[in-house]
């Protein structure tokens, strides 16, 4: 545990209550939670990348603005890394989710997303056609050479060229500058003991297309519902926004962002198991490439890269 962590606690209205782990996530941040009798706080420790505090709190107002059940701030020490946090509790949608609930939770977290979508964007960095494509990058670098050892010809790496510009392009022809969490789905997510939802996790938000957080949501890479549900549910989305567009676009911008977020996962991931030495996100591969390869063998544009993906592994 960070000594200056305990430290600086000696001097806050918290000293007196007991410390523990929380948890940690795929950043070098650290969890804790604070608690005294029935009191309970949770302590963030982001004292290795104290540049993510400032959009944390950033995007915490503009969330609360509208109404976004965000952790409230307790308290802040710019200057070590660490904040107190409203604690939501233990509860993720991932500890509740299964085939019997998945629609009603799934439709209380999309009124969320709704309700996100009408954040401020100001401030917020532009999810353009560069950033989509260097996060795509990261799956050749970490996944196809680093994890399965692969060098692709010049042949493959054009091909692989080619699919990623088809899929830049459709992404770029739905609505965009919308408020993105970019981060929207089981294991960020929690049901508070009210039985509302609280957001975490949401400090890289930027302004993006308007499926971004609904395939994060409905396409989550740690547990998945039969394609016929999820279509629906996506359409609701469609409709709750009143866009005007018909059920095959809409499925089609919804699918691309999915493979656009799906090959930068599978990047993520490798990395994360590569260079941070997280083995855990392994097991969460094969569902991503599950994702990956269902959805580009269903479009012409991406039916190629399918083959690719799947030659390779």
């Amino acid at each position: 545990m960070n000594s200056k962590l305990t430290q600086w606690l000696t001097y806050t209205p918290y000293k007196d209550f007991k410390l523990t782990i929380a948890s940690a996530d795929a950043s070098f941040r650290k969890y804790y939670r604070l608690s005294r009798g029935t009191s309970s706080y949770l302590m963030m420790d982001s004292s290795l990348e104290k540049e993510s505090l400032k959009p944390f709190i950033e995007v915490t107002a503009k969330l609360l603005e509208v109404d976004v059940h965000a952790p409230k701030i307790w308290l802040k020490n710019l200057e070590d890394g660490f904040l107190i946090l409203e604690d939501f509790g233990h509860t993720h949608y991932l500890d509740l989710l299964n085939t019997t609930n998945f629609q009603t939770l799934y439709r209380d977290a999309i009124d969320t997303i709704v309700k996100m979508q009408n954040a401020s964007t100001a401030t917020l960095p532009i999810y353009d056609k560069e950033f989509l494509h260097n996060e795509m990058d990261l799956m050749q670098e970490w996944y196809i050479e680093k994890k399965l050892r692969v060098s692709l010809s010049l042949q493959q790496k054009e091909l692989l060229k080619n699919s990623l510009e088809s899929i830049s392009e459709v992404l770029l022809c739905q609505p965009q500058g919308v408020f993105v969490h970019r981060d929207f789905h089981s294991r960020n997510i929690m049901r508070r003991d009210d039985g509302s939802i609280g957001v975490i996790d949401y400090q890289d938000a930027m302004s993006g297309a308007i499926t971004y957080d609904l395939v994060s949501l409905l396409k989550d890479c740690y547990i998945a519902f039969e394609r016929s549900s999820i279509e629906k549910l996506a359409l609701e989305f469609r409709d709750k926004k009143k866009l005007k567009v018909d059920d095959a676009t809409f499925l089609k911008w919804f699918d691309f962002m999915g493979l656009q977020r799906h090959i930068k996962v599978l990047g993520i991931f490798s990395r994360l198991h590569i260079r941070d030495n997280k083995e855990g996100y392994l097991k969460d591969i094969p569902l991503t490439l599950k994702y990956v390869l269902e959805t580009a063998k269903r479009y012409k544009e991406t039916q190629a890269l399918a083959q690719l993906l799947k030659e390779i592994q």
